[in-house]
């Protein structure tokens, strides 16, 4: 059963983060309004966008290079968590279409793979900030509203398995995930920061991290240029945790940590300029995900 929420869990389908990333970052979002009402008069209008992470203003960042010391710290105690196979996320992610505005679909996703490789998926509508209201979905491929906690996918699936990323388990060893991260970007180039945030949402998307592989993944992090500290937020699920960005290409990428293990909690994608063509204002939220145990 999900904390707060007694029908479900989520994330958005396969390969809707990267594309939506992809246009922003070409500039060709097809896009009329972040928003979307698909209701009656006497109906609570559905909003599909959420408003931007805001970082607290009396907050100190904490430089991630602590993160790391931190998160490495840890990961040697006998009852620090360990590495599973799957993932439990919610997200909101842009869905768009050729003749309909786009909009931000709130998704839960649980993944649990079982001791003979088999795996079960389970991916429902829910928005926790909005428990109980309808919430929108493109089931179908149509945009509708949905109830709260709609099941749109629940599926057991056979055994399975590949030693190629992101299916494979993750290393301990910074160089080596990297080398990891960015095989599971399907490239042989270095990843750029960007790239390697990407890839850190393909690698939560696949597996729930342990402490020693947390550790890593946070002095990756401490490595890569222009990831530059904010200061402290709290994320959609109502977790503190302190926020490091990235400006790259008209879209600002916010990784979320945990400040008590390293962990990564979440990671949020906006727009830093406007589109006016487009319709997209600056500051529009293109994508977040947060990741659970």
């Amino acid at each position: 059963m999900l904390p707060g929420h007694p029908r479900g869990l989520v994330r958005p389908r396969p390969g809707r983060l990267r594309l939506a990333w992809g246009l922003v970052a070409t500039a060709v979002v097809g896009a009329l309004t972040l928003t979307l009402v698909l209701s009656g008069p006497s109906t609570p209008p559905a909003v599909a966008a959420p408003r931007p992470l805001a970082v607290e203003t009396d907050s100190t960042p904490v430089p991630l290079h602590r993160m790391a010391e931190l998160a490495t710290a840890l990961a040697g105690a006998d009852d620090a968590p360990r590495l599973r196979k799957g993932t439990h996320v919610r997200s909101w992610s842009l869905g768009m279409s050729d003749d309909k505005p786009p909009i931000t679909l709130p998704e839960e996703r649980i993944v649990r793979w079982r001791a003979d490789d088999s795996h079960t998926e389970l991916v429902v509508a829910t928005d926790p900030r909005y428990p109980g209201r309808p919430v929108l979905s493109d089931e179908g491929g149509d945009p509708h509203l949905v109830d709260d906690g709609h099941v749109l996918l629940d599926r057991t699936y056979p055994p399975s398995w590949s030693d190629a990323p992101p299916m494979s388990p993750p290393p301990r060893d910074p160089a080596r995930l990297r080398a990891y991260l960015t095989e599971a970007q399907y490239t042989d180039t270095p990843l750029t920061t960007p790239e390697l945030l990407d890839a850190t949402a393909t690698l939560l998307d696949n597996w729930t991290l342990g402490a020693r592989e947390s550790a890593a993944l946070a002095r990756l992090l401490a490595g890569a240029e222009d990831l530059r500290p904010v200061g402290r937020v709290t994320d959609r699920l109502g977790r503190s945790g302190q926020a490091y960005v990235n400006d790259s290409r008209g879209v600002r990428r916010m990784l979320i940590m945990d400040p008590a293990t390293g962990a990564v909690l979440g990671l949020e994608s906006t727009l830093t300029r406007p589109e006016p063509e487009f319709g997209v204002e600056k500051g529009d939220v293109m994508s977040y995900s947060a990741w659970m145990r």
